[in-house]
This record gives structure tokens, C-alpha cells and sequence, in this order.
């Protein structure tokens, strides 16, 4: 079997968790306030967050094209989109990291940049903060979730496993979505509260 060899694929499946273990620990020291981080850096950090929105409304578009591709039983289209769908999310990932190093995080609701918050602003925030950690929440956990189902369902796809493939992306489709729209709506909700 040569390449789809058993001890292949345990070492395929040994190399994507541990590539999912290895990323969620750098995010996770990132977000850690004894982590030193430069007091100046480039300007154009402060537009990752943007082009992270941009970069997961692409790849959301990208996904609802690539299960239409595969609805007509357009294979080779289906997987164009989905390599870009996945360099799109590599180039987000390098971002994020990117931005969370340089950038102190962003708690929704801080106070606006004058220092004033209106009552009808006050209580507007406190209305949606329950949606919104909701929304964070989840897209943080499923985004963990997710990452090592991907890499899966992209292995047996390109080593052609379609039955594997079609199984797997049964889950890790419309969750991968689901990350990617809420990845956006995460960015429209937090940004007025970005203090750059």
C-alpha cells in the first residue's frame, strides 16, 4: 500500500495532534500577560485583525462554493477550493499569532477611547456581552476542535480514502464553517472596542 500504509497513517494522525497541541499552546502562552512583548512594532499590525475577518469571510464563501462543487460531483474544482480554502486559514493562523504577540488583548465593552460610555451604550453593551461570549466561546472551542478534523479529512482526501474523507467531513464541515462565519462576526463585534 506503500503510502496509505497503516504506519503511515498513525504517524499522519500522531503528526496532526500534535500539530493541533503545538498551536493551541503557542496561542495559549501568547494570551499570557508574563509573556514580554515589543513596545513597538509596525504599523500595519494593527490591520490583522481586519485581515483575519477578511481571511474567514473568504474561506466561509470558499467552503459553501467548494460543497456546491462536490453537489455537482466536480472533484477537481472541490478540492482547488478547498487547498485555497486551506491556505487561506494557514495565512489567518500566521496572522492571529502574529497580532496576539504584538497586540494587547481587547476585552468587549472596555470603555471607548475618550473614556465615556453613554447609559444607553452601558446598557446596550451588557445586552449583547452574553451573545457575544457565547459566540467566542464556541468559535474558540470548535476552532480547537475542528483543526485536527481538517487536517484529517484533507489527508484522506488528497490520498483519495473517499469514504474516510466523505465520513469525516460530514463533522468537519459545517463546523470548520460555523468557525470561519463566527470568526468574522467575533471581529465586527470586538472591533469598536479596539483602543488602536
Amino acid at each position: 500500500m506503500g503510502f496509505l500504509s497503516e504506519n503511515n497513517e498513525k504517524a499522519v494522525k500522531y503528526t496532526i495532534y500534535g500539530t493541533t497541541i503545538a498551536i493551541c499552546a503557542v496561542v495559549a502562552i501568547l494570551n499570557q500577560k508574563w509573556i514580554p512583548h515589543p513596545e513597538t512594532f509596525p504599523s500595519f499590525i494593527y490591520k490583522l485583525p481586519a485581515l483575519n475577518a477578511i481571511l474567514n469571510g473568504t474561506c466561509s464563501v470558499l467552503l459553501l462554493f467548494s460543497l456546491w462543487a462536490i453537489k455537482k460531483k466536480n472533484i477537481g474544482l472541490h478540492k482547488r477550493i478547498n487547498l485555497t480554502a486551506f491556505v487561506l486559514s494557514a495565512l489567518f493562523l500566521i496572522s492571529y499569532v502574529t497580532a496576539h504577540y504584538f497586540i494587547p488583548d481587547t476585552k468587549f465593552g472596555d470603555i471607548d477611547h475618550d473614556g465615556l460610555m453613554s447609559p444607553e451604550e452601558s446598557d446596550a453593551v451588557s445586552g449583547i456581552k452574553p451573545a457575544y461570549l457565547v459566540i467566542l466561546l464556541s468559535h474558540i472551542f470548535l476552532a480547537i476542535v475542528v483543526l485536527p478534523m481538517v487536517l484529517l479529512s484533507f489527508y484522506y482526501g488528497l490520498t483519495d480514502q473517499r469514504e474516510k474523507h466523505k465520513k469525516l467531513t460530514r463533522f468537519s464541515y459545517p463546523v470548520w464553517l460555523y468557525v470561519t462565519i463566527t470568526g468574522v462576526v467575533v471581529y465586527l463585534l470586538i472591533s469598536p472596542y479596539y483602543g488602536f
